[in-house]
């Protein structure tokens, strides 16, 4: 992605893949922020003789990440005097199935799928039209900024046994069209891209697990590559595609076709 943004552009991107944010320029500069998406693994959190509990480890991750994300857009603005691009890209999923045993573990799965994949999105975009609005329009268009959210194809084909990750995918979808409409006039676009399966570490395991099934799915019988999304996004984000605001891209390789 780095490679292909236009020169002018400012860009931040969250995602849980490598476990930081960072604010880039097209040659390659970038300052790294800690930006924690995913609660940590609460099977590990020790303190003392006793474990702790999941409402401990969940409350500390979310008083972390509302530290870190406007601390995030700070130091961009310091950095390169502007935020052109915002690429929300953070995202988890699990294993939740309806016909499962255990009803904490299924509030438990939509809470936090939900807190990364919609509330963390939601809450860096807010911060990011705030610095957005109050800076200089660019290009015939006058545009002051440009959000792209990465949804998924399961926003709009339902997931057997990871319907909290499809509801919550949807919901960044509607946050996309919601976002296009109401700031246009202030010259803010906004786009989301919906890939399928994808090789990436966030699809490694289901990948290792059932390759053929899935490969069977897609008629051209294999997943995407990385550089097949990153260079949708790119695009998106270089102005050429300002007048499609509110738009959402499929990139699935037609194993969903709306």
């Amino acid at each position: 992605l780095r490679k292909k943004l236009p020169q002018a552009n400012t860009t931040v991107a969250n995602s849980t893949s490598q476990g930081t944010s960072r604010a880039k320029n097209a040659e390659g500069v970038a300052s790294r922020i800690s930006a924690p998406s995913a609660p940590p693994d609460s099977s590990r959190a020790t303190s003392g003789p006793n474990v702790t509990s999941d409402a401990e480890v969940d409350a500390a991750h979310e008083a972390s990440v509302d530290a870190t994300l406007p601390a995030l857009v700070d130091a961009c603005v310091a950095r390169f005097g502007r935020l052109d691009v915002l690429v929300n890209n953070a995202a988890i999923f699990a294993e939740n199935p309806f016909d499962g045993d255990d009803y904490a573990r299924w509030r438990e799965g939509w809470s936090r799928t939900f807190a990364v994949n919609v509330f963390g999105a939601a809450d860096l975009t807010w911060l990011a039209l705030r610095v957005m609005r109050a800076q200089a329009p660019q290009g015939v268009a006058g545009v002051r900024g440009r959000i792209v959210n990465v949804a998924s194809r399961a926003a709009h084909r339902g997931e057997l046994t990871f319907a909290d990750y499809g509801a919550s995918k949807a919901a960044l979808v509607n946050l996309t069209k919601s976002l296009a409409r109401s700031c246009a006039r202030e010259g803010i676009v906004a786009f989301a891209v919906a890939p399928g399966f994808i090789q990436t570490e966030m699809d490694a395991s289901e990948l290792a697990a059932r390759r053929g099934e899935i490969e069977g799915e897609i008629p051209g019988r294999r997943v995407g590559a990385p550089e097949e999304v990153a260079s949708i996004v790119a695009f998106l984000a270089s102005g050429a595609a300002d007048y499609a605001t509110g738009t959402t891209i499929d990139v699935n390789g037609a194993s969903h076709v709306r």
